[in-house]
């Protein structure tokens, strides 16, 4: 019987002691529900209004953002169709003067081709039959100064000294 009253004994002291237990959890969870409900109160006074401030305003501005997102979606629109039309007309610009490049080129190659040719023109009917007939004067002139030039020119120096100036030099 003594292992009844030992085991009574401990039965009832771990009771005790799990009441001892319940009790201050009790207490703690007391302690924790006042503290929870100061800040239910703190809330309450503070943050709600605030929130509800916040709620009014968006009640507020909602048509108004409504109205500056449908401008913002009109005014996107409008600048893209502009820029499309900008584009086209860049596109067209830049076309229309490689296009005049182009000519200008042409143009350009077909004169300086002209001029070739009118200097190659120029150079065999004009210059070429001046010095033939250039020399032919030479050659008339050198035969003629021979024939008289002997006579009253001996004394007149050398024969280099009374050369004549090319013909040569005086078309350039």
């Amino acid at each position: 019987m003594e292992n009844i009253t030992v085991f009574v004994a401990l039965t009832g002291a771990a009771v005790v002691l799990q009441a001892g237990i319940l009790a201050a959890l009790y207490v703690t969870m007391r302690k924790s529900s006042a503290r929870m409900e100061a800040l239910a109160v703190e809330l309450k006074t503070k943050a709600l209004p605030a929130l509800e401030t916040a709620q009014e305003i968006l009640t507020e501005l909602r048509p108004k953002l409504t109205v500056i997102a449908d401008n913002l979606t009109e005014t996107t629109h409008s600048v893209r169709s502009q820029v499309e039309r900008m584009d086209a007309t860049v596109n067209d610009v830049v076309d229309r003067a490689r296009l005049q490049i182009i000519r200008g080129d042409e143009l350009l190659t077909r004169t300086l081709d002209r001029v070739e040719e009118t200097s190659d023109i120029v150079h065999n009917t004009v210059v070429s039959p001046v010095r033939q007939f250039a020399g032919l004067i030479q050659g008339v002139t050198a035969g003629i100064e021979f024939l008289l030039g002997n006579r009253g020119r001996r004394n007149s120096g050398s024969r280099e000294a009374r050369r004549p100036v090319p013909q040569d030099e005086m078309f350039i």
